[in-house]
Parts: structure tokens; sequence; C-alpha cells
């Protein structure tokens, strides 16, 4: 859990260095977990717009985002890389695969590797 919460906390918009893959998966995690609860929330309160849901989704649109780009930084990808999620099917896959691969050993362009700090 504190992996999401530091993404939340202390990287809610930040771009810029590496993510572990422990952390982009954590976060992820406990994302989905949210949204769950959220749906049932709505459900129970009789929402049929999905207001919270919607609300939890605005609100980590922009961690989603700077965690993804800062785990594309680990495998040496650049941030622009997100932008294949725009393709249809291919380009979700494209960036899962990216987001499993392992980190590039020792320091490249965007920073040291966050597993040797």
């Amino acid at each position: 859990m504190n992996w999401f919460i530091d993404c939340i906390t202390k990287n809610y918009a930040n771009f810029n260095g590496r993510a572990r893959r422990k952390e982009y998966w954590m976060f992820v995690l406990f994302s989905v977990i949210l949204a769950v609860l959220t749906i049932i929330i709505d459900k129970i309160i009789g929402n049929d717009l999905m207001i919270v849901t919607c609300i939890l989704s605005l609100a980590l649109l922009l961690p989603n985002l700077a965690v993804t780009v800062r785990r594309l930084h680990d495998t040496n990808k650049s941030g622009w890389w997100i932008l294949l999620q725009f393709i249809p099917y291919v380009g979700g896959i494209i960036i899962l695969v990216l987001c499993m691969l392992d980190s590039t050993p020792g320091s490249n362009q965007y920073g040291e590797n966050p597993k040797g700090m």
C-alpha cells in the first residue's frame, strides 16, 4: 500500500525519474481495488451515472500517467511511448509488455536504477 500512497502523495504528477516494476504494479493493483469498491458503492447507492467511480478515475488519471511514464523510463524508453495506447489493442499490449520488462541495469538517461538505491 505504501507504493500506492507514495505515487499519490510524493509523485502525483512527477514524470521524471524511474519507477520499479513493483511500484507500478502495486499502483495498478490498488487502483483496481479502489475502482471495484467505488463501483460497488455506486451500485449500493443506486447511482446509475457512476459519479463516485468517475471522480476516482479523474483523481487517479494524472498519477497513473506519471507512474507509467516513469516505468517506461526504467526500461530506457521515452515517456512518449505512452501514446501507443491510442492504437486499439496493439498499443495497449505493447505498453503492457514494456511495463513487465525488467529495469535497465545501472543508470540511464532518466536517472539511477531505483533497485540500486
